[in-house]
Order: structure tokens, then sequence, then C-alpha cells
């Protein structure tokens, strides 16, 4: 018997995905906050409890343990990454705070700094230079090196990011002081920007440098004492961690790149939609995954996840491709409160899972949108996870009433509606901002939510937007550890490539790429079968943002015909989300880009069933008042145990299904069935 077990540890619960190769198993425990190895542990409980083995017998024939972690996230959210200093080439140590005079409000003259993940004093600038085209112009003082790395030391600096001006084309002066802290400062963990993003634009390149050195010791550190811990409980298989590019690596690669698992959680809720959705029959889907904290969204555009490297992380920049997902702080844990001119906010701050919302009853007294929701009748007190935990109702809404009613004058009722109205609001302009915002038309795309909340919210989702299906998979709340579970091991690489496309030489085009795969093999974990892709960043010339093309081409040879298929695919990607092109403006190539993909057979645990009736009388349990904002009040509603639900069964809206770990608001209008790969198609009209 061998196992395989995916896990995603969340602001509130750790769930798990768990096969035996015939059987698959979900589930969830409590997270623990900055505990997330204990959480680990318990989730591996509850799976060798199902298949009745000990939790030593059950690691031992485990194969993979997959984990998406919020580690790196964290770290960022709450600024608690390591004591970081920063060598550079002296001049040029300001480039951070400058950020190439971006400002994220252009209106909010008050607007406070970024928090400094690297102090000023801990800046240090050398003495050196390499020219535009790798010539050293100015030797490195490597005493002054010493010097800084000693003064960085003494101060107590722990991780030391270093970016030199033009080390992407020849990264020799910063392979040398990565030598010198070496011999200076043995325990030092060391970043160099010719590994991490050996590309163009230097705040980019230095921030997502300082990034990595700020949360990758860390990270290190937590998958170390992860995997001697599972070890010590005789864990023999491979622990791996699910990146932000939508793929798996194993713990060498990410304990040292930390900035690529910064998206670890959500990107496997992403895998997962990509997996599914084919199955169902739709390639193009805008995922919405909420959960205790937050609500991720993000574009899947014919089979493929958009992939941004224009990425900002608690207003710091992460220019690694990751995929394009946008959150924002808003989740069934958001604390609904009052602010000082009267107005109604939810969120971003969250109850967590510890003490969690007030109908929790551990001890939370602030009301927050699962309370709303449980108030408005589309939770049921006795079904919640399952039935394994109740909630208070009574609880909810008095928490409400003090904190919202009381306030603005209304009742605790009038307050959870218009708490739902204003979650309902922020998520549909969250998926405004990955469609129409990015030229995307949401009602070409099928809506899938998943996570505990998403599918309260997505019938109202939908009719904003005028989407006309939504897909809930009935492993919802757990998509993003399933994803873990059947996602492939990737690399992505990246250089600088700098060329106008009239002066490009097809045989170094081609050269360069083959170093790039060669760099990637390396990194890659032995599969039986690999998939390559290959893009190429694109601008007009004079342009100060690109825009990464796929590069069609069978052989490793780049030849006239491909480059100018992507040229020409460039003109169209450029008019879809800038709304002109420029067929006679001069073309110019950025960068150069892969992914190397090592392929996982896991079919296995994604099989068909057979349809049955259409009739779905057998799993209705009752009715109960639910509200309806288009029917002005609350309805009484049929509500149906998910449990009892076969393929091909129909339900017609309004209506509630409870699925053990979620519950789907069909709402009117609306159609919803069961297909054959356990997912609810839910088809909205009007």
């Amino acid at each position: 018997m061998s196992y395989t077990i995916a896990l995603d540890v969340g602001g509130t619960f750790t769930d798990v995905v768990a096969t035996d190769e015939t059987t698959v198993f979900t589930g969830k425990v409590s997270s623990r906050p900055h505990d997330e190895a204990n959480a680990v542990l318990d989730a591996v409980q509850i799976v060798a409890d199902h298949y009745g083995r000990k939790r030593e017998e059950l690691l031992e024939e485990t194969r993979f343990l997959i984990l998406g972690t919020t580690v790196v996230t964290n770290a960022m959210l709450e600024y608690r990454g390591t004591p970081t200093g920063l060598i550079t080439t002296r001049g040029f140590r300001d480039i951070i705070e400058l950020r190439r005079g971006y400002r994220e409000s252009l209106f909010d003259f008050s607007l406070q700094a970024p928090h400094p993940i690297v102090r000023r004093r801990f800046r240090k600038g050398v003495t050196e230079r390499v020219d535009f085209v790798g010539n050293v112009v100015t030797p490195l003082d490597e005493e002054e090196v010493r010097q800084a790395v000693r003064e960085l030391r003494a101060a107590g600096i722990e991780s030391i990011a270093v970016c030199l001006l033009f080390s992407f084309v020849n990264d020799v002066h910063e392979r040398r002081i990565a030598e010198i802290i070496a011999e200076e400062h043995p325990d030092c963990f060391v970043t160099l920007s010719c590994d991490v993003l050996p590309q163009i634009r230097e705040f980019e390149r230095v921030s997502t440098t300082v990034v990595n050195a700020y949360t990758n010791p860390l990270l290190k550190k937590y998958l170390r004492k992860l995997d001697d811990g599972l070890r010590s409980f005789g864990f023999s298989g491979e622990l791996v961690v699910v990146q932000s590019n939508g793929g798996i690596m194993n713990v060498a690669y990410s304990a040292e790149h930390g900035v690529d698992a910064v998206l670890s959680g959500p990107a496997g809720g992403v895998v997962a939609a990509v997996a599914l959705g084919e199955r169902s029959g739709y390639r193009n889907i805008i995922t919405a995954d909420m959960g205790g904290t937050s609500y991720d969204v993000c574009l899947i555009n014919d089979g493929k996840p958009e992939v941004g490297v224009d990425n900002w992380i608690s207003r710091y920049r992460v220019a690694v491709p990751l995929v394009d997902i946008h959150t924002i702080g808003a989740g069934g844990g958001s604390i609904a409160w009052v602010d000082e001119v009267g107005a109604l906010r939810v969120g971003p701050e969250s109850a967590g899972a510890s003490p969690g919302p007030a109908c929790y009853g551990r001890g939370g007294t602030r009301p927050t949108l699962t309370d709303a929701n449980l108030m408005l009748g589309y939770m049921d007190p006795k079904r919640f996870m399952g039935g394994k935990m109740a909630l208070d109702r009574d609880a909810a809404e008095a928490a409400m009433a003090k904190h919202i009613g009381e306030p603005l004058g209304i009742t605790a009722l009038e307050a959870a509606i218009g708490v739902n109205r204003i979650a309902n609001s922020g998520f549909s302009n969250a998926l405004r901002h990955v469609s129409v915002k990015r030229g995307r038309d949401p009602r070409d795309f099928a809506l899938m939510a998943f996570g505990g909340g998403g599918a309260i919210h997505a019938g109202v989702q939908a009719m904003d937007l005028g989407i006309k299906t939504i897909l809930v998979p009935r492993n919802a709340p757990v998509l993003s550890a399933f994803g873990g579970m059947v996602a492939d091991f990737k690399v992505s690489r990246v250089k600088s490539y700098v060329r106008s496309v009239e002066a490009v030489d097809f045989d170094d085009l081609t050269r360069t790429f083959a170093e790039l795969q060669e760099e990637a093999e390396k990194l890659l974990p032995a599969a039986a079968s690999t998939k390559l892709e290959r893009y190429i960043d694109v601008r007009y010339e004079g342009q100060t943002h690109e825009v990464i093309v796929p590069l069609h081409t069978r052989t490793r040879k780049i030849s006239p015909i491909s480059l100018a298929r992507a040229v020409h695919d460039f003109h169209d990607l450029h008019e879809q989300l800038y709304a002109y092109k420029q067929l006679h403006q001069p073309v110019q190539i950025v960068s150069i880009r892969l992914e190397l993909t090592g392929l996982r057979n896991m079919e296995s645990i994604i099989t068909p069933r057979k349809f049955g009736s259409d009739d779905a009388a057998s799993a209705l349990v009752g009715s109960r008042p639910v509200y309806f904002e288009r029917a002005n009040g609350f309805v009484e509603t049929p509500v149906y145990d998910g449990a009892l639900i076969e393929p091909g069964n129909v339900i017609t809206g309004p209506a509630v299904i409870h699925e053990p770990g979620t519950t789907i608001v069909v709402c009117h209008g609306q159609e919803a069935m069961l297909d054959q790969y356990d997912t609810y198609v839910i088809e909205v009209v009007g």
C-alpha cells in the first residue's frame, strides 16, 4: 500500500486530501497560528484514523507529502521575516525605497511608506561596476565587501541579499561576494539576484531578491523542522511544496527559493480548477476561493491560468512568475465593523480559527461574515463541517446587534443583510479585477467557487457579472489541497534578452533557450515525461511594460516563422489588454522565459461516475427560511443533503445544498446538476 497526502494550511483550517491509490479521503482540522508543523501532524492523524492505521505506519508507507503553506505569505503580511541586509553597487542602495516613483495611490499624500524590511543602515553600497554588455568597468573592492559583511554580522543580520548593477549579464561580482560572506559570516543566508531574477529593471530585481532574503530563512527553518518531525514519526517519502507558478518542487529547491512559494496555498486551488474544469467541459474559468481570511480569484483562459510577473506582496514587488491571483481581505472570518465616520466595513481583519466568529462559541465576540450568513439562513447550525461543529445563532445575533446594529441604529438582522451585501460587492469587484480590468468579458467564463464559503456567495456574483455557469466541485472545501495532489513538478526560468525583433540572431536565441532548459533540467526532479513551454516578453520600442507571449515551435530551433507568429500574437494580446495595437511600430524582445514540467500521473483519483435519475427528491431533507436579495426577504427554501445527491440529479432554485464542508446556495432562476466528476454545474438565467 502506498499513500499520497496533500495539505493546505490556511488561516482558519488546515485541509487534507489523501489517497491509497484506490480511494480518496478529505478532511479538515483547525489551523494553529504560528505552529503549522503541528497542524500538519494533526491532519496526518485524521488520515491515519480514516485508513485504520497508526500514524507511524501511515507515514512509513507515504510516498509524497505535498504541502501548500502560508509561511512566506504570513511573513510578508505581518512583517516578521528574518533580519535582513542588502549589498549593492555603491550609490544604488536606495532603489528599494525609490520604487521607480511608483505610488499605490496618486492622490493620497498622507500614505505612509512601506514597512522597511531592510532598514537603510543595513543597506551597504560597495565599489564595483559592470557595464550593460557585461564588461567589468570597475573591479570589486573585496575589502569593502568584507567590512560591510562584518558590520552586518555585528548588527545581528542573519540574511543578506546581493543585487548589483548588470549582474544579470555578468554575475562574477555577485558570486565573489557570496564567497566572501561565507568566509566572514558562515551562518548567514545569502540570496543573489542573478539566481532569483536574472533580468533587467533594478527595482523589480532588488525587491524580489530582498523578499526572498527576508522570508526564505523562515521557510527553510520551518521545512527542516517539519521534515525532521515527520521522519521522527517514520516518514520515508518525499516532502514537496506547492509553488506559486502552480507546480510542486522538493524541499531542497523550496528551502532556497522562498519567494517562489509566496502564493503556495492559493495556487493549488487554481491547479485543481484547471483539472476539474476541463473534465467537466469548461476551459475558460474564473476561480473564486473563499476561505476564512481571504477571497482569492484567478482567471483561467483556454485551460491555462493567467501568469503574472508584476505582483505586489504586502507593498513589495515580486517579479518571479506567479499564478496571477488577486486577493482581497474578505472571508468567512472577516470582522464587520463601523468606522469613525459611521460606514459599515467588512474585513480585512479576521477572527481566524481562534477565537473565530462569534457563532463558533470559542470566545469570539465580534461579528463576522459567517455570523451574517448564519443569521440569513444560508448555513445550518447543526450541519457545519458535516455536523462535527455546532454553531450558536444567538451568539451571532448578539454580536451583530452590539457592534453593528446599535452604532448604526438598525436591527441585528438589518446589520447582517448589510454585511452580506457589502461582502458580495467586494467579491464581485475582485472578479471584475481579473476579467474586465484586463480586457476579458466575464460572460465568456464559468465561475468556479470553492473554499468553505465560496458557494454561498457565487450565485450573487454570477448574476452581478452576467456569468451563465457556476461550477462547485464536491470537494470545494479542500480544493487547494486537492490541487497539490494533482499538480506536476514545475520549474520556471527567465533571462534578460534585449533585442529588436529585426536584430535577433536565431542561433543565439536557440542557444540561450537551450542553456535555460539545461538549468531547469538540473533542478527538476526525475519524471517519467516532461513538457517544455517557451515564452518571450515583448513590447513596442519605448514602452515600459511588456506582454508575455507563447513561442510556438515543435523543435528546439527557434525559426523566423515561429518568431513572426509570436509577434503577430503580441499585437493581438496587446490590443486585448490595452485596447490598441500598432502594427508598424518596431517591436522589441525584453526577456525570454520557459517552464519545464515533470508530469505526474494522478488520473486514478479523478474518475467519472455513472449518471442516475434527474430526480433529487431522495436528497430533500426539509426546508427553512433563507434570505434572497432579489426576493427582498426570506423565502421558505428546500434543503438538500449533498451526501445523498447522485450524478444526474437536478435541483431547481431557490434551494440550499449542504455538503459536509460547504453550503451551496442556488438562487432564483438557477438550476444545479451534479455531473459525473462530482462537480455541481449550476446554470444561471437572468
